[in-house]
């Protein structure tokens, strides 16, 4: 039974992870994975990252003691001197030297560093979900920007399906027109046709180039193999959507790292009022030490300070309040996102659910409009039906295709939208 379990166990994780690593194809994936390194913004945002590092380091090396080497010349005129007797006695030197080792240290200061370093850390941790939450822009318009140029592709194909098509039935009407059973209009309505089909071919061409120009700007990568419109992703429901958005959404977790800073800062600032005990120390040598004032003399001293501050004018406490609003704003700030999170999640779930509809529906339409199309050419080639038939039944065959490839398109952009919104990575 234990050999079962765990046998079913291992199946299920394996099942868990190809599902994570195959929601996107391999080339889509490698076009993101690109995008990493080739696109500038991802560089700022990791040097934003070191330098949060950077600067939580700086506040953790507070807690070490400061040390600093001191030393210093004076000439001192008039000397300081007092007659005694017949003799003058000399009090201080003219040439006055020292040199010293100084430390100061910090021995309580009521959780002011503790609070800096967790700020720190709440930024450095900002930091981090602000280059994923780049990463998660820049992975969603490219793949968007992907399953357009696909999107294009197809149709591209499925003009030239058409194009053919409309050939074969122009050598039909031009065979027809050389026995007399066809008039010169018929031919012309034909060869209008496919001009026109032409034009619309060349447009989409046209934007195709303009997509894989913007994919090089992205990524570096300027071609794209023929695949498919398909994102293999589960069908979530609402409440499974808005919750991993709520755990894993960058802009909510940055909305949250601000009210956490905005915490710490009011506790910071509240400390400020608090007394601050340090330890100071010093070792060295210098002159002017009686009797012998001109010889340098080893000499040190320690101790302990104590400061505490009395009155400011309340600007502790205006600050406090001033902070205190920010963090009310906040919090309100994450509010207002999650209840967005949530519009945004149910309109991607009724554009996936629309979109699933239609590709469903699309499939009988472009059957029957096939078998049209079939009947249509066979009753040209008998000369039993007229080119504007045949050019009716060729541009219902064509939308019911096109309409498909758009639906499919529609679907993929839907959930590409939601795994944005939930915060989803397309690639582990």
């Amino acid at each position: 039974m234990k050999k079962i379990f765990t046998t079913t166990f291992l199946i299920l994780c394996v099942s868990l992870i190809t599902n994570a690593q195959t929601i996107v194809n391999g080339e889509l994936k490698g076009l993101l994975e690109k995008s990493l390194t080739y696109f500038p913004k991802v560089k700022e945002v990791e040097a934003s990252v070191q330098l949060a590092e950077n600067k939580l380091k700086l506040t953790e090396l507070n807690k070490y003691p400061d040390f600093t080497i001191d030393a210093s010349y004076a000439y001192v005129r008039p000397k300081i001197e007092v007659p005694f007797g017949e003799n003058t006695f000399q009090f201080a030197p003219i040439h006055n030297v020292s040199g010293a080792v100084n430390g100061t240290y910090a021995l309580i200061d009521f959780g002011r560093l503790k609070a800096s370093i967790e700020k720190s850390k709440l930024e450095l941790q900002s930091a981090h979900h602000v280059a994923a939450q780049l990463q998660n822009t820049l992975f969603t318009q490219i793949s968007q920007l992907y399953f357009q140029i696909i999107y294009a592709q197809k149709a591209i194909q499925i003009q030239d399906q058409i194009i053919g098509l409309l050939n074969e039935n122009k050598k039909v009407v031009d065979a027809q027109l050389a026995n007399g059973s066809a008039i010169q209009l018929d031919a012309l309505t034909m060869q209008s046709k496919i001009d026109n089909e032409n034009n619309r071919k060349i447009d989409l061409e046209t934007n195709l180039k303009k997509l894989l120009n913007l994919l090089k700007y992205a990524t570096g990568v300027e071609t794209v193999k023929q695949g498919d419109l398909v994102l293999n992703i589960k069908n979530y429901t609402y409440d499974e959507a808005l919750q991993f958005a709520i755990d894993h959404n960058p802009s909510l977790a940055i909305a949250r790292d601000k009210t956490s800073i905005a915490k710490s800062d009011v506790a910071i600032s509240k400390l400020a009022d608090k007394p601050f005990i340090g330890a100071k120390a010093s070792m060295g040598s210098k002159n002017g030490y009686l009797p012998t004032i001109n010889d340098p003399k080893f000499n040190y001293n320690a101790g302990i300070g104590l400061s505490i501050p009395l009155f400011n004018g309340g600007k502790i406490k205006q600050l406090v309040k001033i902070q205190e609003k920010g963090l009310e704003l906040s919090e309100i700030n994450v509010a207002s996102l999650v209840h967005e999170t949530e519009k945004d999640i149910q309109a991607a779930l009724i554009d996936i659910n629309s979109s699933q509809n239609r590709i469903k529906n699309a499939a009988t339409q472009i059957e029957q409009a096939a078998l049209a199309q079939k009947l249509s050419a066979t009753k040209l080639k008998n000369g039993t039906t007229t080119p504007l038939e045949i050019t009716s039944t060729n541009a219902d065959y064509q939308k019911a295709l096109l309409n498909q490839l758009q639906y499919q398109f529609q679907l993929c952009n839907a959930q590409i939208e939601l795994l944005k919104i939930m915060g989803i990575e397309l690639v582990n």
